[in-house]
């Protein structure tokens, strides 16, 4: 087992030092948000979809597209806005009058990278065109299925804090999506040289890192991680306190009217190995089960109408999970 893991070592280090170069070429036009960045980094190595909210302003979509920018792989960009169709994301069929045949016109989300920009903005019946494609990697267009080549990643948008024009993410649809990150305002010092970069007319241009079968390669290395027993007991605890808090000395009950999924329990491991490999370890320890817990969490727990009442967030109950359950 000691040689098994030095192995992994071996590969995980050589593979943190090509993702750090990733991130450094986004750092080259993103100021700060270096948490939000790694987080963008292990969603990669996961082969993780990633819900990304903030305010107006905050670079989101400067993000997820400067990161394309360092992969050799196909882009594209998706806005969604009320009177988007699901033929506009997924493709229609054609009539050919030649030959009366009709041929497949596929659609923007046949992609490697997908932006879904302020995804919140779609009526329902376009989100759930995104189900399929997020979960099975295929397509179905009017009865034919097509497979959606790897790497394939969403990375959506959205506005918190206008609700015009807006329509809720389904449920079900959030609960694909392995992250959903949090962005917020920049620091002085980050704002200051945000202006010296957007002012000035400095032109950045970032390098192609990573080619599609790179990826790949890493996404399958993520899978052979080592994550002990003791660790899969932690990532099932944690996320069985979400639904039976009793269980473990925790009243939060009233708190919660639907604990997380078992997506939940696969991506806290996943996630888990792919920022063990970030941190150049082939084993994983509860430090990177704790480093990604809310990420994973957040948008997995429903709350119930007195925690909203009460302004208690997924945060505070993740926090008093994460407090109350021993880690191995």
């Amino acid at each position: 087992m000691n040689y098994e893991i030095k192995e992994l070592n071996e590969k995980a280090e050589a593979y943190s030092e090509e993702i750090k170069k990733i991130l450094k070429e986004i750092k080259k036009v993103i100021v700060g948000h270096e948490k939000i960045l790694e987080k963008l980094l292990i969603s990669l190595v996961a082969n993780g979809h990633v819900l990304l909210e903030g305010a107006p302003g905050l670079a989101k979509t400067l993000m997820i597209k400067t990161l394309s920018e360092t992969l050799h792989a196909n882009f594209r960009r998706i806005q969604f806005t009320p009177d988007i169709l699901p033929a506009d994301i997924i493709g229609t069929k054609i009539y050919n009058h030649k030959d009366s045949s009709f041929s497949t016109k596929k659609g923007p989300i046949f992609a490697n990278f997908i932006l879904a920009d302020e995804i919140n903005r779609a009526p329902p019946k376009v989100q759930s065109a995104l189900l399929e494609a997020m979960q099975e990697r295929q397509v179905t267009i009017q009865g034919d299925t097509f497979e959606i080549k790897k790497p394939f990643l969403v990375l959506a948008t959205q506005n918190p804090i206008e609700s015009e024009g807006t329509y809720k993410l389904p449920e079900a649809q959030v609960d694909r999506f392995m992250f959903k990150l949090l962005i917020d305002y920049p620091l002085k010092l980050e704002e200051k040289e945000i202006i010296k970069r957007n002012t000035e007319g400095r032109k950045v241009e970032v390098k192609k890192i990573f080619s599609p079968e790179k990826i790949i390669e890493i996404q399958k290395f993520c899978q052979e991680v080592y994550a002990d027993e003791k660790i899969q007991d932690y990532v099932s605890e944690i996320v069985d306190a979400t639904r039976n808090p009793e269980t473990y000395g925790l009243e939060i009950s009233e708190l919660i009217d639907y604990g997380a999924s078992p997506r939940a329990s696969i991506w806290l491991i996943l996630a888990g190995k792919a920022n063990a490999i970030l941190h150049s370890r082939g084993y994983v320890i509860p430090e990177d089960i704790k480093d990604i817990a809310y990420d994973v969490l957040r948008h997995r727990i429903i709350l119930s109408y007195e925690a909203e009442a009460e302004e208690i967030t997924s945060e505070d109950i993740i926090k008093k999970i994460l407090a109350k359950i021993e880690s191995p």
